[in-house]
């Protein structure tokens, strides 16, 4: 059995022996070297050719974003990011993300992560999928999300743009090979328009290829579950919203749901949404224990969509480990017509969570990544 090659960087000693403990505990992963900084690191690529490298931001020489940046360029090959759980950790993962990195862990204390054994499932879990996306990592294929979107939006991009114009006269008619259309029924044309969406790795690139493309007078609110840890939801709500013609904010508990938004759940918060009184959607926040390891959970947000009455819905789910999202959406089809969009595996970062909702039998679309907003917009228009 051919093991998967690691590097493991970072300037610790301590944090350099324990995340190759972890790592080495699986019979499927042999750590070849480990590096104490940057230099280091790209010298020992270069030498040993790995099949992932996992690499702290902070770092000296050279961090943790120089190293990446130069890796992607020198010697593309799947990164995982290990960053602390601060701000600044949150925003220099999003930039590592930006960078070509394939994921990240969060160090669970800082730094010197005395706890780290309590992400090690998930580290070794996300360097077996790197491991198997290695061959896809390619440096001319990586657009920087601070960058314009890879394929043009629908409207000419001008912040929160009011516009008046259906999209539909500017969208080709997609025909049934275009769009991966399995079924053909569309929800009733009558009740409020929502659309719930879930993803995990590869997710924040995703969201901005999508969101970017989304005109501003969407009809309807999305409701976002990206898989990702306190604090680092903010900053990515931030990020796309600086890109994107529709607002983008990570969701607060008790705020009702508006047209033309998009709100992302927060780190540590199931999502979900809401009737209270019948008739508005509000989004309700909670901390009950993670599902499936997640919190927050897509799961969680389809199922709450399944109780709402009166609504239109379109649930979409983009790349990602596991299979959240597949559960929920059966519920939701079981108590609605709701119209399953599920990203094609040609574009996914991970296709775990599509995979799982196609072999469901619960897609009704599928569809890559760079035809998902002009597919979702000619339905929900």
């Amino acid at each position: 059995m051919t093991k998967i090659k690691v590097i493991v960087a970072d300037d610790s000693a301590f944090m350099r022996k324990v995340i190759s403990d972890i790592l080495t505990n699986d019979p499927t992963i042999e750590v070849v070297a480990r590096a104490r900084n940057g230099m280091e690191c790209l010298e020992k690529v270069k030498e040993l050719q790995p099949d992932v490298v996992t690499l702290d931001v902070e770092m000296p020489i050279l961090d943790g974003l120089a190293t990446l940046e130069r890796l992607m360029v020198e010697h593309p090959l799947p990164v995982v990011m290990l960053s602390s759980l601060t701000k600044e950790g949150a925003d220099a993962t999003l930039k590592a993300l930006e960078l070509g990195a394939f994921d990240f862990i969060g160090k669970p204390s800082g730094p010197i992560s005395l706890d780290i054994h309590k992400v090690g499932t998930q580290l070794v879990e996300i360097v077996k999928e790197a491991a198997a996306a290695k061959g896809r990592i390619r440096h001319k294929q990586i657009a920087p999300m601070a960058r314009a979107p890879v394929k043009k939006p629908l409207i000419e991009p001008k912040k929160k743009l009011l516009q008046t114009e259906k999209t539909s006269e500017h969208l080709p008619t997609p025909t049934k090979e275009s769009m991966g259309l399995q079924h053909t029924e569309l929800p009733d044309k009558s009740g409020t328009k929502v659309v719930f969406l879930g993803t995990s790795t590869g997710g924040p690139r995703a969201l901005q290829t999508l969101l970017t493309q989304i005109p501003a007078f969407f009809p309807a609110p999305i409701l976002i579950v990206q898989h990702m840890p306190p604090g680092f939801t903010k900053s990515l709500a931030q990020r796309l919203d600086s890109l994107c013609q529709i607002t983008v904010k990570e969701a607060s508990d008790g705020e009702e749901v508006k047209a033309g938004i998009a709100y992302i759940a927060p780190g540590g918060y199931h999502m979900e949404a809401t009737q209270p009184s019948g008739g508005k959607i509000i989004i309700t926040l909670h901390q009950e224990a993670p599902r499936g390891g997640h919190r927050p959970s897509v799961d969680v947000l389809f199922e709450s969509a399944s109780k709402l009455t009166h609504t239109r819905q379109w649930a979409v789910i983009l790349t990602g480990m596991g299979a959240d999202g597949t559960a929920g959406l059966r519920q939701m089809k079981e108590s609605h017509h709701v119209v399953g969009l599920i990203e094609d595996q040609s574009s996914c970062v991970v296709f775990g969570m599509p995979r799982a909702a196609i072999q469901a039998g619960l897609a009704d679309h599928i569809v890559p990544l760079d035809h998902m907003a002009e597919t979702l917009v000619r339905l929900v228009t």
